[in-house]
């Protein structure tokens, strides 16, 4: 056989190598390989959202898996487990294989359970690794119209007239929405009484009818009430005014100094999942953040993307459990049994 046939012949024969294996590699668009020479991801993967289905944590998570889906070649499944504060969702995705198909979509609440539950099936800072933050959410202080107060201002001379009258909702003990409003309520000296509900919805519901006082709500799940007047935006809780509600002043612009509380939602895995995988399930939230869907997504919920690198998120969320022990232990709450 001449050189020239043996060439044309290996040239076929790796034209029909390609050929065959091409749609294997389609297949395989958005896989990564891990350190033990595996693809991931190769099925769905399983987003725990330790709270119920419509609340803020919810709707932030869904708006991001979509995009994440798309990018990586598999759905990702939202799985609502809501109660205990979160806790419950916690401890599955604690005891969760660390592969990479289960991981959590959680609220800054993450930080706050270990000061708010005398013990806990699993350890905070030991049993997860962070991903990155996905969102910093402010909080929006709401109130009935039926309460007749219009200002920030009238609700502390409400709250004032007759000490411990007043009272106010939160999605669960230990929430954030809890210590939101436990640090302005110590910055503001004012008493008033938890009332703790399963979720954002039964919280909005009940302050709407009146029969608890005031929330300090993520915004998603309230501004649809105030911009048809059933509920009045007296502040918001963040550092700075929110991108979707830009006319309502912080409660420090209202006259409560020191009251700022920063209410992020973030994603976390098991703690000993593959730090390939953690940087691959980073990057591709910095990547569905980035997208027009999910950014306009972000401004009607009064969202703002921030990311952090895997290493930083879990010194972050190291320093805030210590900043929410003092918190808690300031605003006097006793530890619930878990």
């Amino acid at each position: 056989m001449t050189f020239a046939r043996r060439a044309a012949l290996a040239s076929l024969t790796s034209l029909t190598v390609l050929a065959a294996f091409s749609p294997l590699a389609a297949s395989a668009q958005g896989a990564t390989s891990t350190s033990s020479g595996q693809a991931y991801p190769t099925k769905p993967i399983r987003v725990i959202v330790p709270f119920a289905a419509g609340s803020t944590t919810d709707i932030i998570a869904r708006a991001i898996a979509d995009k994440m889906g798309q990018s990586m070649g598999q759905t990702l499944v939202i799985d609502n487990r809501g109660g205990a504060s979160g806790t419950i969702g916690q401890q599955a995705v604690a005891t969760a294989a660390p592969d990479g198909y289960t991981i959590m979509i959680h609220s800054s609440s993450h930080t706050v359970s270990p000061s708010t539950f005398a013990k806990l099936p699993f350890d905070t800072l030991g049993d997860f690794a962070g991903v990155t933050p996905i969102s910093s959410t402010p909080n929006v202080l709401v109130i009935s119209p039926s309460k007749n107060i219009k200002t920030l201002q009238e609700l502390l001379a409400a709250a004032r007239a007759k000490p411990g009258s007043m009272n106010f909702a939160s999605a669960g003990q230990g929430s954030a929405t809890h210590l939101n409003a436990e640090k302005f309520k110590l910055a503001a000296k004012i008493e008033a009484t938890n009332i703790p509900f399963k979720g954002s919805g039964e919280a909005v519901t009940e302050v709407m009818s009146g029969r608890v006082d005031y929330y300090f709500s993520p915004i998603a799940p309230v501004i649809g009430q105030i911009k048809n007047g059933q509920l009045v935006a007296l502040a918001v809780g963040s550092p700075k005014r929110a991108s979707a509600l830009p006319q309502v002043p912080t409660t420090a612009e209202a006259g409560v100094p020191g009251s700022e509380f920063n209410f992020w939602i973030g994603m976390m895995a098991p703690a000993k999942t593959p730090r390939d995988i953690v940087n691959r399930l980073h990057d591709e939230v910095v990547k569905a953040l980035a997208t027009p869907e999910v950014k306009e997504r972000f401004a009607a919920l009064g969202a703002e993307a921030w990311t952090m690198k895997p290493e930083q998120f879990d010194s972050y969320i190291k320093d805030e459990i210590k900043s929410n022990a003092v918190l808690v232990k300031a605003a006097g709450l006793s530890p619930a049994p878990q």
